[in-house]
């Protein structure tokens, strides 16, 4: 397993991938292609209509794609956790990201790719772990599916989250600020603001309300999170276009919304797991959102997309 260090998110670029590592995927209206390193979605297209709905990863602004964040989602205290009274260091988000998936399969419109622990991932995570991650094409949909296996005979910890980010705006003669993000129920939540990488104090923001305009500077102060949506729907869209996407995310507790500073995209980031508060004892067995997995159990989860 081949593990890459990112000293900088802003400045270092995934141009030394190889494309012809990259696995296709389509159908009679999508076509897609994942890389093996971090299982990572590149790209997302709508035939019928020429619209490249996922960012394309320019390094000016932000790297990356559709990242997948395990085994945390966002940052720890001083980057580590306590398990068993050892500390073990972890960077934001995980390794998985980072880590080269083995392809287990590939056939017209799906693919599954797996990651296994090894003698690379146990010094910073000392749970032995398969994580297997599937793309299924259906129509004008894509559903990525989340498989935690273990294998030992201790019940192993760990977070799950998904980072896609899609351009914006999405069609010609729009501006960002002609979208916004409408929930599919009307919700009241406090947004859970981060210092630095933790989670820090709740402020009111969503009050009976179904619709989040989106401009530039709604980002200027790093994610909007929420810890208890209704809704397990969000829709992009504008009244400028028929076009947009539909996120449906059913059973995943935690939502982050963020963009890169003046980046012309929008992620939406359904989470099972969450960053540490500001006062977590930093015992990953009692971190807010962890999730315990039983010996010789499998957790399963899964996200899809409606391109429109």
């Amino acid at each position: 397993m081949n593990l890459i260090s990112w000293k900088n998110e802003n400045t270092v670029g995934r141009f030394s991938f190889h494309n012809n590592n990259m696995v296709t995927l389509e159908n009679e209206t999508l076509k897609a292609s994942v890389h093996p390193m971090g299982a990572e979605l590149h790209t997302l297209y709508h035939k019928a209509f020429d619209l490249d709905y996922l960012w394309n990863g320019n390094p000016d602004f932000w790297p990356r794609r559709s990242p997948v964040l395990f085994p945390i989602v966002g940052g720890l205290i001083e980057d580590s956790f306590l398990y068993k009274g050892k500390k073990y260091q972890l960077p934001k988000h995980g390794f998985a990201r980072d880590s080269e998936f083995e392809i287990e399969s590939s056939s017209g419109g799906s693919a599954s790719f797996i990651l296994k622990s090894s003698e690379a991932t146990l010094p910073s995570y000392p749970f032995q772990f398969s994580l297997r991650i599937k793309y299924l094409l259906e129509s004008n949909m894509i559903t990525v599916s989340y498989e935690v296996e273990n294998p030992s005979n201790e019940t192993i910890y760990f977070s799950i989250g998904t980072h896609p980010a899609f351009n914006l705006p999405l069609v010609k003669e729009t501006v960002y600020s002609d979208y916004f993000l409408e929930f599919e129920k009307t919700e009241t939540s406090e947004q859970h603001t981060l210092k630095g990488n933790l989670i820090s104090e709740a402020k009111p923001y969503l009050k009976n309300a179904k619709r989040i305009d989106l401009t530039e500077s709604l980002f200027y102060h790093d994610a909007l999170i929420f810890k208890d949506l209704k809704s397990s729907e969000i829709t992009l869209k504008t009244d400028k276009s028929d076009h947009g996407l539909k996120f449906s995310f059913k059973g995943f507790p935690y939502m982050g919304i963020w963009a890169a500073k003046d980046a012309p995209f929008i992620c939406i980031e359904p989470w099972c797991g969450i960053p540490d508060a500001e006062d977590h004892n930093q015992k990953i067995d009692e971190k807010e959102g962890i999730i315990s997995l039983p010996p010789g159990n499998t957790w399963e989860q899964s996200w899809s997309l409606e391109c429109f």
